[in-house]
């Protein structure tokens, strides 16, 4: 990536956020914490996994913006997000969102000291049937659709990557269904994900051992305490592409799952702290399970 394609997103995320708020409307009739929390690839959900709702406060009829930023450090990595998320009539989601992961140790073991894996995610989701909120008498969830483009900049691993096979871009496709039971306070949400992306995109897409698209479920449940304030969980399965490789299972890719609490102190404000287990991230090296803590902040419009 050149250095001007390596700021187009930061660029684009302002200009996009200008707009959106230029028409968006602060006060709604969408309850809290119920257009989710901004994922680490930017799509309105939980922080591991899409959900069918979309995301900042805009409901039936109006639009809106949310911008948020994200920390991830688990113990031997750390993972940095910004990003924006536009909403549309309660129905079209688009989604910006810039990834900085540092390999810390595990860069200098392998001769790269100072390595900083990069993604540019691009996001569109669109709901297809149901209402989660207004619906929340009934059975039927809301379900949603939707893809995410990745561009990964790998650096000076990207060689390792190409004799691995893993291409520097990928897209998921997903559907996502919500359910909001309101009267028990809970919110239960399963994703089907089709995707070829390695550590999220961030070892590249597909490889030797596997290269076609695998159907990935994950899951999610929260629980509101009240109108401000939920717990959950998070579970996320991931594929395993690069497994055996020339490494041999020195790059085996563990599922992901977290422990949350989302605050909102206001309408328009959003505070997430999680325990996350990212499984081993490059075995071959750093051996140890990836637990750590997740600090999201996001402001919504």
């Amino acid at each position: 990536m050149n250095g001007l394609s390596r700021y187009w997103l930061p660029v684009l995320v302002l200009g996009f956020g200008i707009f959106v708020i230029g028409g968006a409307q602060a006060d709604t009739g969408k309850l809290r914490l119920t257009g989710g929390v901004n994922s680490i690839d930017g799509v309105a959900g939980g922080g591991l996994t899409p959900w069918a709702i979309i995301g900042t406060n805009a409901s039936a009829g109006e639009r809106g913006v949310s911008a948020f930023a994200t920390r991830v450090k688990p113990k031997d990595y750390a993972l940095d997000v910004l990003g924006v998320v536009a909403g549309f009539n309660d129905r079209i989601e688009f989604s910006l969102a810039r990834q900085e992961f540092d390999t810390k140790a595990t860069g200098a073991a392998l001769g790269l000291p100072g390595l900083k894996l990069e993604q540019n995610i691009i996001g569109v989701k669109v709901k297809v049937a149901g209402e989660a909120i207004l619906d929340s008498d009934t059975w039927m969830p809301q379900i949603a659709v939707g893809l995410i483009y990745k561009d990964l900049d790998a650096g000076g691993l990207a060689p390792t990557l190409d004799a691995l096979g893993a291409k520097q871009h990928g897209t998921d496709f997903y559907v996502s269904a919500t359910k909001l039971l309101l009267a028990q306070s809970v919110l239960l949400n399963g994703t089907l994900r089709a995707t070829k992306a390695n550590q999220n995109g961030l070892l590249g897409f597909g490889g030797t051992a596997q290269n076609d698209y695998r159907v990935m479920p994950e899951f999610s449940v929260a629980y509101l305490l009240r109108k401000d304030l939920a717990i959950g969980a998070e579970y996320r399965v991931k594929p395993d592409n690069l497994n055996p490789s020339i490494l041999g299972a020195g790059l085996k890719e563990d599922d992901w799952k977290d422990l949350f609490i989302a605050w909102a102190p206001t309408k328009n404000v959003a505070l997430t702290a999680a325990y996350v287990d990212l499984g081993r991230i490059v075995p071959a090296i750093q051996s140890r399970k990836q637990t750590g803590w997740y600090l999201s902040a996001q402001v919504s419009f």
